[in-house]
């Protein structure tokens, strides 16, 4: 498999069949891709889509993001999920405000040493926005390469990474590397799916080995599976009569870091209890919830959500940087987590359930 057989093969698909009007195409930018291909980092293009639109409208440029608050930014990213991505995107932002005159680099060393930009996510940057021959290695790229020449192993390991490299290398063309990577990255998310690849309209398909010899699901190698641990928490609902809700800012790192949550209490402590030792609040448990279950990569997290009437009279001495009674009735922008919004969303529901 020549290098010049595979590309031109892949290029030639692609200007029939490839995605050419995504929004961060059409005048393709650094900071446009960059913000893209931060976006896309585990999540779908459909997905994506509103995200980036609502995105760049509120952040046009590199000193608009790094310029805005971290609330503002989280509140954008809010439903989003892996909330690390825009806190470093926001921390890259201001670096190259301070440290390159609010232009991303040009060179791969320059944009690697940023926050979140690795060596994929830069040469995408480069090779989309700026027409420089990189290659890149998302996974599509590599469910691609790793079918075409039945690379045996976990893509996550070191060893296989690097061979993977060495072939994405191999076959990137020294000219319209913009359009070769797009297109491999489109073959990977249409055609060569996780799941029934459609072969049979592949533009490499003789070339590859998988193919031949049956094997399509077996490549690449899936992550060697691991039995997720599960952690339990009670969510505290704790309203007031006046239609606000208690909200906490999390620590910066961590899951939902940054973003605006709901106190939690121990499982296996009383939630009236807890609020008067840790808050300082004389409530009353007013119902409690069905569980609900959501999925990190590394764990499960049972939340047991528990609403609470909080007595009106205590309630100013929760105010700090860190907890604010939010309204309900008109919000602020500030990031929540999609779990959090959801249960927000349940107690509004709930709340004018109750009015006569």
């Amino acid at each position: 498999m020549t290098q010049d057989a595979f590309a031109q093969r892949i290029l030639e698909w692609f200007d029939t069949h490839g995605r050419k009007d995504l929004p961060w195409q059409q005048a393709p930018t650094p900071y446009r891709v960059w913000v893209s291909e931060i976006m896309l980092q585990q999540t779908r293009v459909a997905t994506v889509i509103p995200y980036f639109q609502r995105f760049v409208a509120s952040f046009p440029d590199v000193l608009a993001l790094a310029d805005a608050s971290e609330d503002e930014v989280l509140h954008q990213w809010s439903g989003l999920g892996y909330y690390a991505r825009a806190r470093n995107l926001q921390r890259a932002a201001r670096q190259i405000r301070d440290r390159h005159a609010d232009q991303l680099p040009s060179s791969l060393e320059q944009l690697q040493a940023l926050p979140g930009i690795g060596r994929s996510t830069a040469g995408a940057i480069l090779s989309l926005a700026l027409g420089q021959r990189h290659p890149i290695l998302d996974g599509n790229v590599k469910r691609v390469l790793a079918r075409c020449h039945a690379v045996d192993g976990w893509p996550g390991q070191t060893s296989v990474l690097h061979g993977l490299w060495e072939l994405a290398e191999q076959h990137t063309p020294s000219h319209r590397v913009a359009a070769y990577n797009q297109a491999m990255m489109d073959l990977g998310a249409t055609l060569c799916a996780r799941t029934r690849p459609t072969c049979g309209n592949c533009p490499v398909e003789d070339l590859c080995r998988a193919r031949a010899l049956g094997e399509q699901s077996r490549y690449p190698y899936p992550k060697p599976a691991r039995a997720l641990p599960v952690r339990r928490t009670r969510m505290l609902v704790i309203r007031n009569s006046a239609g606000q809700l208690l909200l906490e800012q999390r620590p910066p790192s961590g899951i939902w870091g940054g973003l605006w949550s709901l106190p939690e209490c121990p499982p296996e402590e009383d939630p009236e209890a807890w609020c008067v030792a840790r808050l300082g609040l004389r409530a009353r448990v007013l119902a409690h919830w069905a569980s609900r279950r959501h999925t990190f990569s590394h764990f499960h997290l049972d939340m047991l959500p528990v609403e609470v009437l909080a007595y009106r009279a205590e309630l100013s001495v929760l105010e700090s940087d860190r907890r604010v009674w939010y309204n309900l009735d008109h919000p602020d922008r500030r990031g929540l987590a999609a779990p959090v919004a959801r249960l927000i969303a349940e107690l509004q529901t709930r709340i004018e359930g109750e009015t006569p």
